[in-house]
């Protein structure tokens, strides 16, 4: 990737997006697109809150995508982030990770024997694979962990459903709401795509007192910060 290379940033709301933000300090420009606002900023990042959930983070990213490419200024790279649960103990409440798998942990059907995803019926995908080189880079760069980032569309609360998807995807280190819909939409355009999240929260007994929202929006803002060696130095021609 070269500095001329333009990053889409989608998060889900826009307390993510403006940390991600502090990052790139400046002015920034508001673009409207059909549902949702991007901020442009003078580094080349433009940062979109995309919606809560894999079907509408998915529909504002794909907005963004084809706007972009139908001006003739398509994006060299997409990015996923925010805030999200984290599986103790691998991925401690306010700890980073950085997918090195996309992954719809309910995508497919139940059946007597257990849950079946959507590619075991036939049809669809349930992972994208994030660029290993630039996955490594954002590892070294900013401590991360690397490691199964899970999409699901009701959030994780309760000891059995936490156990039940570590046993589904023992690489899993946490689970948010976007991901997998951002990288449906970016495979659609041929655009290679990563995931970052900040741990607010353990994966398992929903308790509101235990998260750490402003923790994580932290070192959220504090990951970006160091991003953007990686995001230049990154060819696009390793995915």
């Amino acid at each position: 990737m070269n500095a001329r290379t333009r990053v889409l940033v989608a998060t889900a709301v826009p307390a993510e997006r403006d940390a991600v933000a502090r990052a790139f300090p400046g002015p920034a420009d508001e673009v409207r697109l059909p549902g949702a606002t991007l901020l442009r900023t003078d580094g080349g990042h433009d940062l979109l809150a995309a919606g809560v959930g894999p079907a509408l983070a998915a529909a504002s990213t794909a907005a963004a995508l084809t706007a972009a490419a139908l001006a003739g200024t398509p994006y060299g790279l997409v990015v996923s982030a925010g805030i999200g649960g984290g599986f103790q103990p691998e991925a401690p409440v306010g700890s980073l990770v950085v997918a090195d798998a996309i992954t719809a942990a309910d995508l497919g059907a139940e059946t007597p024997d257990g849950f079946l995803p959507v590619t075991d019926l036939g049809f669809g995908t349930v992972t994208h694979l994030p660029p290993s080189s630039l996955v490594r880079g954002v590892v070294k760069a900013t401590g991360a962990r690397s490691g199964t980032v899970l999409t699901v569309s009701t959030v994780t609360g309760t000891a059995t459903r936490a156990a039940a998807l570590r046993t589904r995807h023992p690489g899993a280190l946490a689970e948010g709401m976007e991901g997998f819909g951002v990288a449906e939409a970016a495979a659609a355009h041929g655009v290679p795509v990563l995931e970052i999240r900040a741990v607010s929260n353990p994966v398992g007994p929903r308790d509101r007192a235990a998260w750490r929202i402003g923790e994580a929006l932290a070192a959220l803002a504090g990951a970006f910060g160091k991003l953007a060696p990686v995001l230049e130095s990154w060819n696009t021609h390793d995915h």
